[in-house]
């Protein structure tokens, strides 16, 4: 299959500026070529008149499978919210729930132009099944913890899990071990999710520094602040997808600024759940590497980026109170490049030819885009999921004029709100 876009305006990420005008000619899964008055025989030419193209966004954290606890808890202390509300109902969660709710999930970011997420959960098998049907890519990773004297067999079931699915569907699905966070994993677990992790990929998603108390519970415990507690225990030596980092201190900087630690902001989920503000301006002058993420829809209540994506811009600007601070090409590039280095991805996150065609396209014609004053501005200030159009992934379109090619959402709604009646009977 290959794709002629002619005339479209595309996001030059390296320039930081919107090419006008440019054709660009997809084939397999790559961007092969882009120019002017390209001649080349295609299997469909589109008219990018009134399009907008960028890198497809990746969402950099999040819980596919909790879209069942959307609205269901809520304005709740953390710690409360999650031992007295989302664990009890989560322990009833069957395989076939799990499954259901992460293709809801992932329809949500679709629709928002999301061609990657990373996700921590359980029955991953049924994530990697949902992720596979809908077309786009996914970092799958089991969430793991030992308080309940299950560590070996959940250990087991990461390796299975990698031998069963990583690198299936033409290398869009990723398994990693994911240590939920250190107050839900022993020390010994840690350094064998380390190890572990050094057997496959070497990367590891987890927890870090979400709140106060969890700082100041490791220093009670540890005498050390959670990233430098994790860091005593060998596990930075492996590629870290760090998600939330709210708490991370002047010394922790100094200490992940020349590691492979990728900070994923979460920018909804911290502000409803009051745990803080992530210092994303002062990593971004450290030259870290930051993702942005929706976290699961129990605690942001969407799975749409491009909310997080706008919240994430403006709330920093009155953090720092500096207008200039983040500005709105630095959330683009967490949300593409950025996000695609945190999840190991190569050759992904920029429309430059050779690198994988994940795409999304916007229609200029909304009039979130009008007047057309900057459109890099307008992707974070005024776009909306609604403005997405068409997404691509893997050169594929997994939706198209806003409907979705590989899933039937209808379906997927009323399974989901069947499922969910069950549930809470159980």
């Amino acid at each position: 299959m290959s794709i002629l876009y002619k005339n479209i305006n595309y996001l030059d990420l390296e320039n930081e500026k919107i090419i006008e005008g440019a054709d660009i000619f997809i084939e397999g899964n790559l961007i092969k070529k882009i120019g002017n008055n390209l001649q080349i025989k295609a299997s469909e030419v589109i008219d990018g008149n009134f399009l907008l193209m960028t890198p497809g966004f990746v969402n950099g954290h999040t819980h596919l499978g909790m879209s069942y606890f959307r609205n269901y808890a809520d304005d709740l202390k953390l710690m409360d919210w999650l031992e007295n509300e989302i664990w009890p109902i989560e322990n009833k969660l069957t395989a076939d729930d799990i499954y259901w709710s992460s293709l809801l999930s992932i329809c949500e970011n679709i629709k928002s132009g999301v061609t990657n997420f990373c996700d921590m959960y359980y029955e991953m098998d049924k994530v990697c099944d949902a992720t596979i049907i809908s077309g786009i890519r996914g970092t799958l990773t089991r969430g793991l913890t030992d308080n309940d004297g299950k560590g070996k067999e959940k250990l087991k079931s990461v390796r299975e899990l990698y031998n069963n699915y990583h690198n299936k569907a033409n290398g869009r699905i990723k398994v990693v071990p994911a240590p939920h966070a250190i107050y839900t994993c022993s020390e010994n677990f840690l350094r064998e999710i380390s190890d572990l992790s050094k057997d496959l990929d070497g990367i590891i998603n987890i927890h870090l520094s979400e709140t106060k108390g969890e700082v100041e519970n490791s220093l009670k415990e540890h005498g050390m602040t959670p990233i430098s507690y994790v860091n005593s225990l060998g596990l930075l030596d492996n590629h870290v997808i760090a998600a939330h980092c709210v708490h991370i201190t002047d010394e922790e900087i100094s200490l992940v600024k020349d590691k492979k630690f990728y900070p994923i902001y979460n920018p909804t989920s911290n502000l409803k759940l009051a745990s803080g503000f992530t210092p994303v301006d002062k990593l971004l002058k450290n030259n870290i590497i930051m993702g942005i993420g929706t976290d699961g829809d129990s605690s942001n209540n969407s799975q749409n980026l491009l909310q997080d994506m706008h919240i994430g811009a403006i709330v920093n600007k009155a953090r720092e109170m500096d207008e200039e601070a983040v500005k709105a090409i630095e959330i683009l590039k967490m949300a593409t490049i950025n996000g695609q280095k945190a999840l190991g991805i190569s050759k992904a996150g920029l429309i430059k030819e050779d690198y994988l065609a994940d795409l999304t396209i916007f229609n200029l014609k909304s009039s979130n885009f009008t007047p057309k004053n900057n459109l890099i501005n307008a992707l974070v200030y005024s776009a909306t999921a609604e403005d997405v159009r068409d997404v691509l992934c893997d050169g594929k379109f997994v939706m198209r004029n806003r409907e979705l090619v590989n899933l039937d959402e209808e379906r997927i709604k009323f399974e989901v709100n069947r499922h969910f009646e069950e549930l809470v009977k159980r």
